[in-house]
């Protein structure tokens, strides 16, 4: 063990290495330049027959290593190249490696809401503990029991507060009585805390879903927002099916200006271009997942994409060096 440079933390690692998926490239790259390193070198390639091959150009034995990965569309591709890299890591005696995921997939199949049906958010947490994570980090995930299938520790961060800190300083100085809806009632209590950071009331849409198919009824708003600018919050636009019928509930409820803020930018399918034919006046989000430059173009000029490279650097500093991570937030 090696004194630390602040002369009082002991360090149980080797140096803090940094291994990028091909997931989140540009986020990874940041992370790096963030903490003054480079990113380790390492190959990926898929064979012919869509096996997926990883090797590591420099040794990794007895170092501290951080895989960044996001597990966004090519979900299953990213999902396996994430645990073989794990995997390779561990077989190559690095002395801890933690999972930097900001976007974990399956995190909406987290109960059986219906007989006959997996929990495929515990699936793949089982499979990055038995692939050798020793820890790891995410963003937002949809439900916070996730942390629970978790037998191995981490670090769960909420991108909340870099949004309603974005919207005080920029956005909200020109809005009218501005309010926050969520987009659905599971949605409520995550709601409250952007209607709280931004010191405005909340409203709510009660949606009811109709099948499995990813379409779903928005029905009724409730709280009043007749003439108000409206902050519509949701965890992550995918098809953007529930934002438009939000911005249509909002609407008919007599909204002033539409804003939208949410976590992760999926946006599967044609998301993008509804997006952009919707009355919305700016959109907030983060790069927990990479936007397309072809899908940015269409949002250009009504899209701020927040960072989160700089928290989730300090964070990966303050676990090598076995500092808290609560204080950066305050707790």
């Amino acid at each position: 063990m090696s004194q630390h440079s602040h002369g009082h933390e002991i360090k149980m690692y080797g140096e803090i290495k940094l291994y990028a998926g091909s997931g989140s490239p540009d986020l990874a790259q940041k992370i790096a330049e963030y903490l003054g390193q480079q990113l380790s070198p390492r190959e990926i390639i898929q064979f012919p027959n869509e096996n997926i091959f990883v090797k590591l150009n420099t040794s990794a034995r007895g170092q501290d290593v951080y895989v960044i990965q996001t597990t966004a569309s090519p979900v299953h591709y990213n999902l396996m190249e994430l645990l073989i890299m794990i995997q390779t890591l561990r077989l190559d005696s690095a002395a801890r490696i933690t999972a930097v995921v900001p976007y974990l997939c399956y995190g909406r199949s987290d109960k059986k809401d219906q007989p006959r049906v997996p929990i495929t958010g515990r699936l793949v947490t089982d499979m990055l503990e038995i692939a050798g994570a020793d820890r790891y980090m995410t963003f937002d995930p949809h439900a916070g029991q996730l942390q629970g299938f978790f037998s191995i520790p981490g670090d769960v961060l909420t991108a909340t507060h870099m949004i309603t800190d974005h919207i005080n300083e920029h956005l909200q100085p020109d809005m009218k009585d501005p309010v926050v809806v969520a987009t659905d009632l599971g949605f409520a209590k995550k709601g409250r805390n952007y209607a709280l950071d931004l010191d405005v009331p909340i409203a709510f849409i009660e949606k009811r879903r109709t099948g499995n198919d990813a379409k779903a009824e928005a029905l009724t708003l409730i709280g009043d927002i007749n003439g108000r600018d409206v902050i519509i919050v949701d965890d992550e636009v995918d098809t953007g099916s529930s934002t438009s019928q939000a911005v249509d509930v909002v609407q008919k409820n007599g909204a002033r200006d539409i804003y939208l803020a949410f976590i992760h930018p999926i946006f599967s399918r044609n998301c993008a271009e509804r997006l952009a034919d919707l009355p919305i006046k700016h959109m907030v989000t983060t790069d927990t997942v990479p936007i397309p430059p072809e899908k940015m173009k269409l949002l250009e000029g009504r899209i701020t994409v927040l960072s989160i490279s700089s928290m989730l650097g300090e964070v990966i500093r303050r676990a090598h060096e076995g500092r808290s991570v609560g204080e950066m937030f305050n707790e």
